[in-house]
């Protein structure tokens, strides 16, 4: 198997790599359990999870997210 450089990426046109950014992430999320949490991110996780438990309502739901994050001021 040959090796492939930056410099190779850089010669593709944006959406030849922004595929193969998604098929380099498609390997990655099929072996999800192959990545490990670092303790702290652990905690956050942990945080987060008992903050949801005691609040259930105090999020925002993932369209109202979404809609905040693309909104073009």
């Amino acid at each position: 198997m040959s090796s492939i450089t930056v410099a190779d990426t850089l010669e593709l046109s944006i959406p030849e790599r922004i595929q193969l950014v998604e098929e380099i992430w498609d390997t990655i999320a099929a072996r999800a359990e192959a990545v490990e949490l670092t303790g702290a991110e652990k905690k956050i996780i942990d945080e987060r999870l008992e903050a949801h438990r005691r609040d259930p309502q105090a999020g925002a739901t993932w369209k109202e997210v979404y809609r905040r994050i693309t909104k073009k001021t």
